[in-house]
């Protein structure tokens, strides 16, 4: 009897432990150095300065798992201060490692800076590039894969193996004379040419017949949407940004600037080598490059015809933007399924109508939201919140709708209270197709279409499967609406992902806020922070 309550005695000690560290257990830690440099490169041919990091072009992937703790200490030898964006990673509650100039001070010459986030309640294929300067048209970009926990089912069998495949524009001329062209007013041409990997025409995949692999697939370009396929093989779209995808099969796939997805494809063919392509989309002339899928034991060169991808072809790309749907019963990140958040049934608080211009201000380029053109001011907008620094920005200094007038210089802020559920329409006013992206945030693609939206275009809503996602095209002399649950408190970068158009003024913040201070809301100023214009310690 004594025994049987001792035992009992010493599990319910056990029990109590195991909970405690259960509870108290901290995600695991992944450690990163890097030093960026500048480095020569010959991707075309002809010899040119690059941003490297760790001597590498493009720089390393992270290879991640849901919730992990990233720890990446930043060398900066560049000649400049530099910052690097993580495109896609939500920054849950820590809006001071997203890497922008309105939340950050840049990272000073010859100095090091830690950047400590989390990858909080994600899965997908996302990436990273410098967001200072014209800093991300030299590269220093990057893959940033968040794989899912051992506990969590995915929709589809396991691959064989994952490939991280960038597409990137690229221009032979150095970032910063396309710098000073911007500087001057002058827009910018049309790019070089298109990489993969930083390569042109020499990326090599290998894998076994009758294997499946997985590609990720990001535009980490500055301008240019691409269509990808991959010569005599089908892909089977299962991520978009982080969400999982109903699983279509298709033959090509456009991703826009700033854009990721993820695909599976099937080794089914002969063994030898075939052509993967990138083209270009709505340029004229078409950019195409290539890269390789090698069958192992292949003796067969890859050999032509190139797979025929679509040009111009707007209301091609639009209908298979229409198709891609959320697989509403697999889980993401999460156990519970994807589907269990109805955003079609939430009251709508404030709608945003955001139109981009090309206007010229001192007789110079410039691009405007809603007839503001975007300058950062000296001191970032988190830490002038942060310390109630008067003179930085004012809330609400950009209007909710498209005005007439002249565009002018302006720091825009949207001011919105946390939880804040809002329809944002982008309503693209030039003949060129837009993307735009958000921080910190996902929203669900609820519409595209041609011409002025109105309030009547929501009767074409998808209220039920739309995709969440970070970066959304929007189709020249059109419109894309989006819903988003302002769920992450913060100071969040709205921009556009083509980055001349960026640089120029193209973009604006949203300042997500409530006046309580709770660590379940926001993590305090980290003790690292850099200051900086009217921000001290």
């Amino acid at each position: 009897m004594r025994l049987t309550s001792f035992l009992r005695f010493f599990l319910g000690i056990l029990v109590g432990l195991s909970a405690f560290c259960i509870i108290n257990a901290e995600d695991p830690y992944r450690y990163f150095t890097w030093t960026v440099t500048y480095g020569t490169i010959s991707p075309l041919g002809v010899p040119q300065q690059a941003i490297l990091i760790n001597g590498q072009f493009p720089g390393p992937t992270i290879e991640a798992v849901t919730n992990d703790n990233i720890v990446v200490d930043v060398i900066n030898k560049l000649d400049e201060p530099f910052l690097i964006t993580w495109n896609g990673i939500k920054q849950r509650k820590s809006v001071w490692q997203d890497g922008v100039l309105g939340t950050n001070c840049p990272i000073p010459p010859n100095t090091r800076w830690r950047y400590k986030f989390q990858t909080k309640d994600q899965i997908g294929t996302f990436s990273y590039f410098p967001s200072t300067k014209f800093h991300r048209a030299a590269g220093g970009f990057g893959g940033f894969n968040v794989a899912h926990r051992s506990v969590i089912a995915v929709p589809y069998p396991i691959p064989t193996e994952e490939f991280t495949v960038l597409v990137s524009d690229w221009y032979k001329t150095s970032h910063k004379a396309l710098q000073q062209k911007l500087d001057s007013g002058i827009p910018l041409p049309l790019p070089d040419a298109l990489l993969i990997n930083g390569l042109h025409g020499s990326a090599t995949f290998s894998g076994q017949k009758g294997k499946t692999y997985k590609f990720r697939i990001s535009n980490v370009g500055i301008a240019t949407s691409i269509n990808f396929r991959i010569q005599g093989h089908t892909m089977t779209l299962v991520e978009v940004e982080g969400a999982h995808t109903l699983q279509e099969v298709y033959e090509s796939l456009d991703v826009h600037p700033g854009q990721s997805v993820a695909v599976l494809v099937t080794l089914h063919g002969s063994v030898k080598d075939y052509f993967i392509v990138a083209s270009s989309r709505f340029t004229k002339p078409i950019l195409t490059t290539t890269g390789i899928l090698r069958y192992a034991g292949s003796s067969i060169k890859a050999a032509g015809p190139l797979p025929i991808g679509p040009t111009y072809h707007i209301h091609w790309s639009m209908k298979q933007a229409r198709a891609i749907r959320l697989n509403l019963t697999a889980n993401a990140a999460r156990p519970n399924p994807q589907g269990s958040f109805h955003y079609g049934t939430i009251p709508i608080v404030r709608t945003l109508v955001l139109a981009n211009t090309a206007a010229k201000i001192g007789g110079k380029l410039r691009y405007a939201v809603n007839k503001i053109s975007y300058v950062d001011p000296v001191t970032p907008l988190k830490l002038a919140d942060w310390f109630n620094i008067p003179g930085v920005f004012n809330l609400n200094s950009i209007k909710d709708t498209p005005t007439p007038g002249p565009a002018s210089l302006g720091v825009s802020v949207i001011g919105t209270a946390l939880h804040d559920f809002v329809e944002v329409v982008f309503q693209n006013t030039e003949p060129s197709l837009q993307s735009w992206h958000l921080d910190g945030n996902s929203f669900y693609i609820v519409g595209y279409g041609s011409g002025n939206w109105t309030p009547d275009m929501r009767r074409r809503y998808n209220l039920a499967d739309a995709v969440p996602r970070h970066t959304v095209q929007v189709y020249p002399y059109g419109w894309s609406a989006m819903l988003v649950s302002l769920d992450n408190k913060g100071m969040w970068n709205l921009r556009s992902a083509i980055w001349a158009r960026r640089y120029l003024g193209q973009q604006l913040y949203i300042r997500v806020w409530n006046d309580e201070k709770s660590f379940f809301t926001e993590n305090n100023i980290p003790q690292n922070a850099l200051f900086c214009g009217k921000a001290h310690h």
